[in-house]
């Protein structure tokens, strides 16, 4: 079995032979190429000749473009973790790897409410939820379900966006993607309970926290309730101030939370400060967005940079650095480039989300230097994961 299952192996395009490999290195190239594009568009240069709102198509894509491309990625290779059954490789990878990079490309060219790219960008997470699907289903792992329902949520918020460009509507529009944002950070504060303290006690030789029942609870509870409440709750002041008490609940309960994890044992490795500093920007989000809805100083989308710029680019970052690391069969260790890809991806997301609260005068310089310093980081990535990622593991195990 192992003889066949090697010569299957050595068929199929390193690239397409698990997940991670496509979606992390699409992910990081095209989170490359669309700030490019950002930086450009903000400087006054025609590069998205189809486009008819570039803000609505900056959110969409970091979000739905670069941020679940990641997810896509992680999934599809932690199923065959959970399952023990093969997970998926060959000419499916490719096909809905294909799916998710025809509209990143066709979009900038023939427009946000092109029917073509909208078919094509709402048909590429159920296929992904669907892979999900099987071998969960097969083995009743009922836990890992609810990804499931949660890309067929993804997707929803996808169409509602599209339906707002369509209609010229902008606040329909932030409402859906503050709300993706929201269900991303939650996502992270979900899956970052499961691995940073386990990654944290494994590198340092120290017990794990147990977590406490009441505080997860109450921690992604919380977080479910804000991203639904957005979504779904009118924007009057009652219901804002609401919000705004989740949310600061919210904040204070995912803090409580990341200060149980030790953190000050992760300060010399790089490979795990990012995370918990990429976590931090969690809460740091919550509070923003509560200020935002009680309308003290801060916008909307200052506020939401805290997660998108801040928890998303960071943690991203972190994760697929390690994820990358560990399963093409290499030590998890990284040279001095990622370290200070680390340090940028920090300072962009301080230069968008702290930087025009502090000195509003220099929001614009603050614009700029966040998305060169994104893309100098995931640039960095790129370059030096590209052969990670397109060749065979250093062991000679397949994935």
């Amino acid at each position: 079995m192992q003889i066949l299952d090697a010569q299957k192996e050595s068929k199929i395009w390193p690239l397409f032979r698990l997940g991670f490999r496509a979606f992390f290195l699409g992910g990081a190239l095209f989170a490359c190429l669309a700030m490019v594009l950002w930086f450009l568009t903000l400087s006054g240069a025609k590069v998205l000749p189809g486009i008819a709102n570039p803000i609505w198509w900056h959110a969409h894509e970091m979000i739905f473009g670069f941020g679940l491309a990641i997810v896509a990625g992680f999934v599809l290779t932690a199923i065959q973790n959970w399952t023990s059954i093969p997970g998926v490789r060959g000419w499916p990878l490719a096909l809905v790897a294909g799916l998710w990079l025809l509209p990143r490309l066709l979009m900038p060219l023939r427009g946000e409410t092109n029917i073509l790219v909208m078919v094509l960008d709402l048909s590429w997470l159920p296929l992904v939820a669907g892979m999900l699907a099987r071998p969960i289903i097969q083995i009743k792992q009922w836990r890992n379900l609810f990804f499931v329902p949660l890309l067929t949520f993804f997707t929803l918020l996808n169409a509602l966006s599209y339906y707002a460009a369509f209609n010229h509507d902008w606040l329909l529009a932030e409402r859906a993607f503050i709300t993706a944002v929201l269900a991303l950070s939650t996502l992270i504060a979900v899956m970052g309970g499961r691995v940073i303290p386990f990654f944290t006690s494994r590198a340092t030789a120290t017990d794990k926290p147990n977590p406490l029942p009441w505080l997860e609870k109450l921690s992604l509870g919380l977080l479910w309730i804000a991203t639904l409440g957005w979504l779904l709750l009118p924007r009057t002041d009652l219901f804002n101030a609401l919000l705004a008490l989740v949310l600061l609940t919210a904040a204070i309960s995912n803090l409580a939370r990341l200060a149980r994890w030790n953190s000050r044992l992760a300060l010399s490795i790089p490979l795990l400060w990012i995370l918990h500093l990429g976590y931090l920007f969690v809460p740091l989000g919550m509070l923003a967005l509560a200020a935002a809805l009680l309308r003290l100083g801060i916008t909307v989308s200052l506020a939401s940079h805290w997660l998108t710029a801040g928890a998303l680019g960071a943690v991203i970052l972190g994760m697929i650095a390690r994820v990358s690391l560990g399963h093409s069969g290499r030590a998890l260790e990284i040279g001095k480039p990622m370290v200070v890809a680390f340090a940028l991806i920090i300072l962009s997301a301080l230069l968008r989300s702290l930087l025009p609260m502090l000195l509003p005068g220099l929001t614009m310089i603050a614009y700029h230097g966040s998305a060169l310093a994104w893309t100098l980081a995931f640039g960095v990535f790129s370059w030096l994961y590209w052969p990670v990622l397109t060749q065979p593991r250093v062991d000679g195990r397949p994935g």
